[in-house]
């Protein structure tokens, strides 16, 4: 059995004395695991890092086994992203989230939000809202999607501020308003066709509390997990930039 394909690592664990098991979200074979003979030694590090994209080579002789990788990099983020805690928080999110998935079972929607998401990790302005897209996304890949096309109420598309936590199905403004106490933020930029001006902090804290309570319902809770803790770190300095951040301006008639 033999087959190349492209990937992004997203885990490594060591193997012996001097090999690893290297974990990767990849284009056409989803998350996949292979041994990397010499993994471990100095030269190979550089490229085996996570965030890298590479070109991978899996050879094994039945399907089944772990098989062994071929590792040729491509694309070296690693540094990029080490250097900003919103990265390595964010990426340590991710690659928790992607390993529900069954091993080997291609998503190739999933690589490519990903691929856009290592883009602009270290970005602190944009990371935060890609991640909770990609936590969307998973929800949705794993069976358990949000539906914030149209409100639950009326049908409509329009003014869409809310999302009852019983369906997962957004609520408009006005129908949202006798159940406010009940109900979960939407962020404007999670609204179809709003989503062109940058988040507030607020937008942002807004939206991991929307993803996390979908995550813990379904994903985390029934296995008896508890939230990973780079998570709480991204929603720890969520909550910082929002308590520091300038009130909004209010308009006057």
């Amino acid at each position: 059995m033999e087959w190349t394909d492209e990937g992004t690592i997203i885990g490594l664990k060591a193997h012996g004395e001097s090999a690893v098991i290297l974990e990767a979200m990849t284009r056409e074979h989803g998350r996949h695991l292979g041994l990397v003979r010499g993994g471990r030694s100095a030269k190979a590090q550089a490229s085996l890092q996570p965030g890298n994209n590479v070109s991978l080579t899996w050879r094994a002789r039945l399907d089944e086994h772990l098989g062994e990788y071929k590792v040729e990099l491509l694309t070296s983020h690693a540094a990029r992203l080490i250097a900003a805690p919103v990265a390595l928080y964010g990426l340590g999110t991710i690659a928790g989230l992607l390993r529900f998935l069954p091993e080997r079972d291609p998503h190739p929607g999933l690589y490519e939000g990903l691929s856009v998401l290592v883009a602009h990790l270290d970005e602190a302005e944009m990371a935060p809202a890609l991640i909770i897209r990609f936590e969307l996304a998973m929800l949705t890949e794993l069976g358990f999607g949000l539906d914030l096309a149209r409100c639950a109420v009326t049908g409509s598309p329009d003014d869409l501020s809310h999302v009852s936590p019983k369906s997962g199905k957004a609520v408009s403004r006005r129908a949202a308003q006798p159940y406010l106490d009940r109900l979960l933020k939407l962020p404007s930029f999670l609204v179809e066709g709003q989503g062109g001006r940058r988040p507030s902090p607020a937008d942002i804290l807004s939206g991991f509390a929307l993803t996390g309570f979908f995550l813990r319902r379904h994903i985390l809770d029934p296995r008896g997990l508890r939230e990973p803790p780079e998570r709480a770190r991204l929603v720890e300095m969520a909550t910082r930039a929002a308590a520091n951040a300038p009130p909004a301006e209010s308009s006057t008639a």
